[in-house]
């Protein structure tokens, strides 16, 4: 084995579309990936929060990425797939997305970190742009994205 391999590791993540926007997720982050199916809806939350779904007897609630990350809300495609994620602090939460594309995978060469302009909604959940086969993917920041997602839990 190549030991300079052990210095530069990719991390992989599945390339999602949101609209005209390419994004990246953390593979090591993702649980499952699941075709849209009955959301129940849940009283007194978040707009982004649709509710919650029963994946093989397991509670998961369901967050809508476009709407938490301000981009209009569209109708469900044959493409929208729920990406169940999991994380340490908040357990398991779903997202909505338009499509899922490819893994692609990312060395920290390959990614340029994002320095937070406040004017811009969507950078608060970027931590940084990779570019896969000449095409910007922002690769999201999961804790930022799912972060006021405790203010409504007791």
């Amino acid at each position: 084995m190549d030991e300079v391999k052990i210095y530069s590791e990719a991390v992989q993540y599945i390339k999602i579309e949101m609209g005209t926007e390419m994004f990246g997720i953390d593979i090591s982050y993702v649980d499952n990936i699941v075709r849209p199916q009955h959301v129940t809806r849940v009283p007194n939350v978040a707009s982004y929060i649709k509710g919650v779904i029963n994946i093989r007897g397991e509670i998961i609630p369901i967050m809508s990425l476009r709407l938490k990350m301000g981009l209009e809300e569209i109708e469900e495609t044959k493409s929208t797939r729920f990406i169940i994620i999991k994380m340490e602090k908040y357990g398991k939460i779903g997202l909505i997305v338009d499509a899922v594309k490819e893994v692609v995978a990312l060395e920290d060469s390959q990614i340029e970190r994002v320095k937070v302009d406040t004017s811009e909604e969507l950078a608060h959940f970027v931590s940084g742009v990779g570019k896969v086969d000449g095409v910007l993917v922002s690769l999201l920041d999961l804790d930022m994205v799912v972060m006021e997602k405790s203010t409504k839990e007791e």
